[in-house]
C-alpha cells in the first residue's frame, strides 16, 4: 500500500494558499489528512479538498504535530516564526516566501532544472521567486544546449505578485477612473514604504523595497536567485545577470524580456532555441510572429505552463537573443512549482528531516 502522508498548508486562505489547496487536490500525493492554517481571522472558514470540508484552524507551533509535509506561504515573518518549529516536529517544509531562499541550509528549487538538490535539504526547501522561477524554466533548454554567459531581464509583473489586496486595490482604483473618482492608493508599490500610487493605467517601476545601487530587492532575487539555481552559488561568477523590475496594471500573469548571450555563438540559431524550448519541460513555444501568435497574460493566467515567443537574434552583437517569457505567477510562479517540490519529495521518499531537533536549532537562529 502506497504511504499517505498528513499535509498542512500554512496561508491557506490567501491568493497562493488557496490555489496551493487546489494543485495539490490535482496531484498524486496520497494525503492522509490535510490541515488547513491561517490568522485567527479566517479560523474557523470552511474549505473543501477531494470532496471533504476541512476548517481553516489558527497557525501554531503545535498545529505541526503529526503533519509529515507543509506548504507554506503565509509571509516571511510567519515563516521564520514557525517552519523552525514544523521541522522540529518531524515536517518538511515548502516555503513560498522570501526568507529562506538564500540560506546555505535551504535547496532553492524549480524541479525541471534542479529537482536533484532536494536530497540536501535539512527539513526546509525553498520556491524561488514568482519571475525568477518563469525566467529559469525558459532559459534552462537555452543553457543545456548552448550555455549561457548573459541574462538582462526586464519583468513586467502583475498586482497579484503583491498580493490578493494589491489585485483588489487595481480593480477599485480602475472603477473609480472610469467613473471619473479619485484613485486612492496605499498599498504599491510596496505596503510598508513611504509613499503609495495607484497602478491602474500606470506602471511602477519599483517591486520591493531599494537596495544600495539603485536596484529594488525584487531585482535582487532575480539576480542572485538565478545564480543559485543553475549554480548553487548566489554570487556564482559564472553567469552574469542584471534585471528591472516593473509593476503593470495587470490582474495575473507576468511578462518578461529576456536578452540572453549565450557560451556558444557559433552553434547557436534562432531555429535552435526554438526547438529547444519547444521541447524543454513545463514549456509551451508561442513563436509565430507573422501571424501574431506570441504569449499573452490574459491567455497564460489558470494554465500551469510557462509560455515563450518573439525569440530572435539581436543584430547588433551575435550569439545574443531575445525572447518574452510568461507564465500564471500563482501557479507556476508559486503554487504550482511548490506542489510540484511535493511531489519530487514524495517520489525520492524524501519527505522525512533526519535529526529533527538539529534542524530546529539551524534554523531558529536565522
Amino acid at each position: 500500500m502506497a504511504k499517505e502522508y498528513n499535509v498542512a498548508i500554512l496561508g491557506a486562505t490567501g491568493a497562493v494558499g488557496s490555489r496551493m489547496r487546489e494543485q495539490l487536490e490535482q496531484s498524486d500525493i496520497p494525503v492522509k489528512n490535510l490541515k488547513l492554517l491561517a490568522t485567527e481571522r479566517s479560523a474557523g472558514q470552511k474549505r473543501s479538498f477531494r470532496n471533504k470540508d476541512y476548517t481553516v484552524q489558527v497557525a501554531e507551533p503545535d498545529s505541526f504535530n503529526d503533519v509529515d509535509l507543509v506548504l507554506s506561504s503565509a509571509g516571511g515573518s510567519v515563516s521564520k516564526k514557525l517552519l523552525p518549529e514544523a521541522v522540529r516536529r518531524g515536517a518538511v517544509a515548502v516555503d513560498n516566501t522570501s526568507y529562506f531562499r538564500m540560506d546555505e541550509n535551504v535547496p532553492l528549487v524549480v524541479p525541471e532544472i534542479n529537482a536533484d538538490v532536494l536530497k540536501n535539504h535539512k527539513g526546509i526547501v525553498s520556491d524561488p521567486n514568482c519571475s525568477t522561477i518563469q525566467m529559469v524554466v525558459a532559459l534552462k533548454p537555452v543553457f543545456d544546449k548552448f550555455g549561457l554567459d548573459r541574462v538582462i531581464v526586464s519583468s513586467y509583473q502583475a498586482a497579484s505578485g503583491a498580493g490578493q489586496s494589491a489585485w483588489n486595490e487595481l480593480e477599485q482604483q480602475a472603477r473609480d477612473y472610469l467613473e471619473g473618482k479619485e484613485m486612492k492608493a496605499s498599498i504599491l508599490p510596496v505596503k510598508g514604504d513611504k509613499n503609495h500610487y495607484p497602478l491602474a493605467f500606470n506602471l511602477l517601476p519599483q517591486i520591493d523595497v531599494f537596495e544600495d545601487g539603485g536596484y529594488t530587492h525584487e531585482e535582487w532575487k532575480m539576480i542572485h536567485e538565478t545564480k543559485k539555481i543553475f549554480f548553487n552559488d548566489m554570487n556564482s561568477s559564472k553567469i552574469k545577470v542584471t534585471a528591472t523590475s516593473v509593476r503593470v496594471p495587470v490582474p495575473v500573469g507576468h511578462g518578461e524580456t529576456v536578452y540572453f548571450e549565450v557560451a556558444d555563438k557559433n552553434k547557436a540559431s534562432v531555429e535552435g532555441i526554438q526547438s529547444a524550448i519547444a521541447a524543454g519541460k513545463g514549456l509551451i513555444l508561442q513563436d509565430d510572429p507573422k501571424n501574431q501568435l506570441y504569449p499573452q497574460p490574459i491567455n497564460a493566467a489558470g494554465k500551469r505552463d510557462t509560455f515563450v515567443g518573439r525569440i530572435r537574434a539581436d543584430q547588433e552583437n551575435p550569439g545574443s537573443f531575445w525572447m518574452w517569457v510568461v507564465a500564471d505567477n500563482l501557479l507556476k510562479g508559486a503554487a504550482w512549482n511548490a506542489v510540484q517540490i511535493a511531489e519530487e519529495l514524495v517520489k525520492r521518499d524524501l519527505v522525512s528531516v533526519p535529526d529533527p531537533e538539529e534542524s530546529y536549532q539551524l534554523f531558529r537562529e536565522k
